[in-house]
């Protein structure tokens, strides 16, 4: 019998080809003899971080629909790369991989759904999604962070990072 579980690791490699393909053209080598940025590497997506007494926000029904709305819109392809920029923390570092992304006739295909938010301080969330292609789940149950950047909850740089690892094309991509 043909089991979830031993598709999910072709799910992951179809969806990181798919979506994160076009970034090895975009952002490889700028140059530098491919030195990567003085950016900490990340850890994977997959690990949430544990919560810890007054772990949430002030007001965490809000904060959960802000962080929802701006996954979902961070991953949305309608959403111009400008306003991309806003929703990810330390945007305008990685404009390179959200232009890449904005160029590519297959992100269009790719969408967010959010399942799950666990916070994990007043500033830092888990939250677990569904990587949709064509309104598909391609990789179910994904974890990433969201973390508060003055008034706004943003995908975090390393949960962006972390996907982008997963393209076996990606080489160095500048702010990951």
């Amino acid at each position: 019998m043909f089991s979830t579980r031993n598709c999910r690791p072709a799910a992951w490699a179809a969806a990181a080809v798919l979506v994160l393909g076009p970034l090895a053209a975009a952002c490889g080598d700028d140059g530098d003899g491919g030195s990567r940025p003085a950016t900490s590497p990340p850890t994977t997506a997959a690990t949430p971080e544990s919560p810890t007494d007054g772990a949430e926000p002030a007001d965490p029904a809000a904060a959960e629909e802000q962080i929802k709305k701006n996954w979902t819109d961070f991953f949305d392809p309608f959403v111009p790369t400008d306003e991309k920029v806003k929703l990810l923390e330390n945007g305008e570092a990685l404009r390179p991989v959200l232009t890449a992304f904005g160029n590519d006739k297959n992100a269009a295909r790719v969408s967010a759904e959010v399942t799950g938010i666990q916070f994990t301080s007043p500033t830092r969330a888990t939250v677990t999604y569904n990587l949709m292609v064509d309104g598909n789940t391609a990789l179910p149950d994904a974890k990433g962070t969201a973390v508060l950047e003055g008034d706004t909850w943003k995908v975090s740089q390393k949960a962006l990072c972390a996907l982008v690892e997963l393209s076996p094309n990606a080489g160095d991509v500048p702010g990951c």
